[in-house]
């Protein structure tokens, strides 16, 4: 009975760890648990959150022109 549990433990085991690592890479990624971490498109990735990121310092940028622009118009 021994020998059949620990032959049933250490494959557990292996499993377990590999099911393991690809969720918690995913979810350290910030993708859904269930996606491939090793997949190819890590590059179009960066291309969206940095057009994302440069979207919103420039929408930041203009809310203060703005803003800076109605207030000159007001104290004239």
């Amino acid at each position: 009975m021994e020998k059949k549990r620990s032959n049933l433990l250490i494959p557990g085991l292996v499993i377990g760890l590999i099911i393991g690592l690809w969720f918690g890479i995913n979810i350290g990624k910030g993708k859904p648990f269930y996606s491939n971490p090793f997949s190819k498109k890590k590059i179009e990735r960066a291309i969206i959150r940095s057009g994302e990121t440069v979207i919103e310092k420039s929408g930041d940028a203009l809310e203060k022109t703005g803003k800076a622009l109605k207030e000159k118009v007001d104290k004239k």
